[in-house]
């Protein structure tokens, strides 16, 4: 059975675009909506719907320094949250990610 270290990067790893989420998060909410007109195949978890959730948020945190949530990571590299997801749609920087 793989760690959740594992796990988590692995899920990192194998989606362009990544999203650590919860469902009730109104910022959660928000990114995905973004994510939905920007980039259509991202790939998002939520976390309070998971077993194993806290320990995944509680790995996010060792990852990238970020225990909130959403956590998102763009080709493998961490982006950060709600307001830097946003920033990157309205300044392009998303776009040039993942170009």
């Amino acid at each position: 059975m793989p760690s959740t270290q594992d796990l988590v990067k692995k899920y990192i790893e194998d989606n362009v675009v990544m999203v650590f989420s919860k469902s009730y998060c109104p910022y959660c909410k928000k990114v995905k909506e973004a994510l939905s007109k920007a980039y259509p195949n991202f790939t998002a978890i939520e976390l309070d719907q998971l077993p194993d959730g806290s320990d995944i948020q509680a790995t996010l945190l060792e990852l990238s320094g970020q225990r909130t949530v959403p956590n998102i990571y763009i080709k493998g590299n961490h982006l950060g949250g709600c307001d830097d997801l946003l920033k990157a749609v309205d300044s392009g920087k998303l776009t040039e990610m993942l170009s």
